[in-house]
């Protein structure tokens, strides 16, 4: 739980980041210098609140630890709440992109990393990584090819089924990195964009959801409802109507290649294949 909510904590400092250097200089109800001091206010806050999340919270210390963080969250959250309310939402950009890809899976494997070490132990016994990976890579390759146009199967019938409920007035919407990567000519933020969406995002979210969150409800007693937590909240973090159904089924798929293979890379490779090739469309179809 610490570990999720310094994630947590992670993202929403990169939101108040992302709203102070991408667009408060264009707010107009309150001047650049205000915006600036209630930013950097809602970060000391957040900052704190990773403080005591990182320490460890023996029993006789529980209660002050406890207090003190619900402090300096609260505080953040709502200094952070302010300062969105003043200056509004910012557009959707690349940086934008990238900065929320940077606090959020960049994050998660920095604490990840913390976390492996406090509890004294390495990604190779966490992870079933071992030196030799070519089988489970191997499989992921194949699983993400065949996978793949059933995704796609499943987005249509998303599609589909969204186009035609009119009395629930729900209409298809493209995922912001979508949008952004359609919008994205410059070279070089299509590389940053190619980094964060092939490389960066399955590593991380391979290591929170299958490899931290699916084993711990598991080992609690509790295996179906391990799949099921995970795959549901993994599909619900992209947090976009059409790709739901492909993304809870991709997710039952990756949980099932690390229970088959004991090794989190063949859920890492399908995983960053299926995004490659996803964005590889993407560019092609944008640039036709």
């Amino acid at each position: 739980m610490r570990l999720f909510l310094s994630v947590f904590v992670c993202i929403y400092s990169g939101a108040v980041l992302t709203c102070l250097l991408l667009h408060a200089k264009s707010a107009v109800k309150v001047g650049y210098p205000a915006l600036v001091s209630i930013g950097a206010g809602a970060i000391l806050c957040l900052l704190g609140a990773l403080f005591f999340l990182a320490r460890p919270w023996p029993t006789e210390k529980l209660m002050r630890r406890l207090v003190l963080l619900l402090v300096f969250f609260y505080g953040g959250v709502s200094l952070g709440a302010w300062l969105y309310k003043l200056a509004g939402p910012p557009a959707s950009s690349v940086w934008q992109l990238v900065l929320a890809a940077v606090s959020f899976q960049g994050a998660a494997l920095l604490l990840v990393g913390g976390f492996l070490r406090e509890h004294e132990t390495g990604s190779q016994q966490a992870f079933g990584l071992r030196r030799f990976s070519g089988p489970a890579i191997t499989i992921g390759l194949v699983s993400a090819l065949l996978f793949l146009p059933i995704g796609w199967g499943l987005q249509q019938v998303s599609n589909f089924i969204l186009t035609h409920l009119p009395a629930m007035d729900l209409k298809p919407v493209e995922q912001q990195s979508v949008q952004t990567l359609r919008s994205a000519v410059l070279p070089m933020e299509r590389l940053a964009l190619a980094v964060v969406t092939i490389l960066l995002a399955p590593m991380a979210e391979e290591v929170l959801f299958r490899g931290i969150l699916y084993p711990w409800i598991k080992q609690i007693g509790f295996p179906r409802l391990a799949l099921w937590v995970s795959s549901l909240l993994f599909a619900l973090v992209h947090m976009n109507m059409v790709t739901f159904l492909p993304l809870l089924c991709l997710a039952l798929v990756l949980a099932w290649l690390y229970e088959f293979t004991g090794n989190l890379l063949a859920s890492i490779t399908a995983h960053s294949l299926f995004n490659a090739l996803n964005f590889a469309l993407l560019l092609f179809l944008s640039d036709t």
